[in-house]
């Protein structure tokens, strides 16, 4: 009985050495997992610029000096103080972190930069290659590479490399055209020779030479592109017009709007719904080339079935006391050709108009909001139809001018009442 108790105690005792070591390395297992864990948080959550990155990242690094991401972080730490001995630390803390983690391309395209920096450019360069061989089908490292030879003086080689970082990629592409633009001076056929010939590459060109106002390059780029082509680039086409638009080259702008069919009628050289026949636009409703409509108060706007020069319909402009210097209430822009005189004419009839600064009709230069040319003023009182003309000669700098509804000077608060009715605008070009 007494040697069946030894055997029993004796069991019991190995049982509860063997409990305690699985209790000990789980708990030593547990405590380096957490510390690992924390270190990985400490280094992905952490800005390398933050004011207390360095004391967190010796920290993190203590707590996981494996983990690659613990070096990663600290060699960007180090790398931001920008002197020879920190930027050592960060080239011995970015290469652990490729040791660690060899199939990280990134880490490796840092490890890159960092030998750049430190002058060390063949070892840069054979370190870039390998992070390109990892992500053979990934943009970031022929673009990395491309800035490494550009940087070295080796063009040939560099522009291949940003070439294919720009094919499927349209932020890097539209960054490889900005740097093929300043490097060759504005070398239209160097930064087209980048684009390639795929339609998603023109379309971006395309998109690129009206940021860079360059109208006439943007619209050869664009007619290269099949119909199909250009339908299925329809919004980049939008946003091309709208920049073409915004910087005034609206001979180009019409271009575009008018084959989007945003307004289908629209061309140069002509005033759009001369004869109001089609419905206006009010208020935010803008036409980029065609009769807008400001609201105003005591002054009503619309078309008149009633009274009408020619066609179905006249415009009609009702004033019930409006005293402002400026009118501005309608107005419409033409895509015109630079340097050249036109005649603009159309029809008026007034009933019961009664003011010291009666309406006008503007030629306003599109490029600087400056006024060309004014036409008479309307005549007070009631009054038939009779046709008014104003020519102008547009600037040489100018693609457009605007034509809108004005009025002669009379003074602060002068009162304009009564109607007048307008028909039949008509752009000549003159010889």
């Amino acid at each position: 009985m007494s040697e069946q108790l030894v055997i029993t105690d004796s069991k019991n005792i190995k049982t509860r050495i063997l409990i305690v070591l699985a209790v000990l390395i789980a708990f030593a297992f547990g405590w380096l997992s957490i510390r690992w864990q924390f270190g990985n948080m400490l280094a992905d959550l952490t800005p390398s610029n933050a004011p207390n990155a360095k004391s967190i990242s010796d920290l993190a690094f203590r707590l996981s000096p494996s983990d690659p991401s613990t070096n990663l972080f600290a060699a960007n730490v180090e790398a931001n103080a920008f002197s020879p001995e920190k930027m050592e630390k960060s080239l011995l803390f970015s290469e652990n972190a490729v040791r660690l983690a060899p199939y990280n391309f990134e880490w490796w395209l840092f490890l890159g930069r960092n030998y750049e920096q430190s002058e060390q450019y063949e070892k840069a360069e054979k370190v870039i290659l390998h992070a390109l061989e990892l992500a053979p089908t990934y943009t970031l490292p022929n673009w990395q590479l491309g800035n490494f030879y550009l940087r070295r003086g080796r063009d040939t080689e560099a522009f291949a490399q940003l070439k294919k970082a720009a094919e499927n990629n349209l932020l890097y592409r539209e960054q490889v055209f900005s740097i093929a633009w300043d490097y060759y001076d504005k070398n239209t056929a160097k930064v087209e020779e980048l684009a390639g010939n795929s339609a998603e590459a023109k379309a971006s060109l395309t998109k690129f030479y009206a940021a860079k106002e360059r109208p006439e390059d943007a619209v050869r780029i664009w007619e290269t592109l099949s119909a199909d082509e250009k339908e299925k680039h329809t919004e980049t086409a939008k946003l091309i017009a709208q920049a073409l638009y915004d910087k005034r080259y609206f001979r180009s702008s019409v271009k575009f709007i008018s084959e989007l069919k945003i307004e289908p009628n629209a061309k140069a050289e002509t005033i759009e719904n001369p004869g109001f026949e089609s419905v206006l636009r009010g208020g935010e409703e803008k036409v980029f080339f065609g009769w807008n409509v400001d609201l105003k108060e005591k002054v009503k706007v619309d078309r008149d079935s009633n009274q009408k020069h020619e066609g179905a319909f006249g415009l009609r402009v009702i004033f019930t006391g409006f005293a402002n210097v400026e009118l501005y209430n309608l107005s419409q822009l033409a895509a015109l050709t630079p340097s050249s005189r036109y005649r603009l004419s159309f029809w008026v009839k007034t009933e019961n108009l009664k003011s010291a600064g009666t309406p006008t009709l503007e030629v306003v230069n599109a490029k600087d909001n400056k006024i060309i040319s004014v036409s008479k003023a309307f005549p007070n009182d009631t009054n038939d139809w009779q046709q008014i003309q104003v020519d102008f000669a547009l600037p040489a700098d100018a693609e457009g001018a605007i034509f809108r509804l004005a009025r002669s000077y009379c003074g602060e608060n002068c009162l304009i009442t009564g109607t007048i009715w307008l028909d039949d605008f008509k752009l000549e070009k003159l010889k």
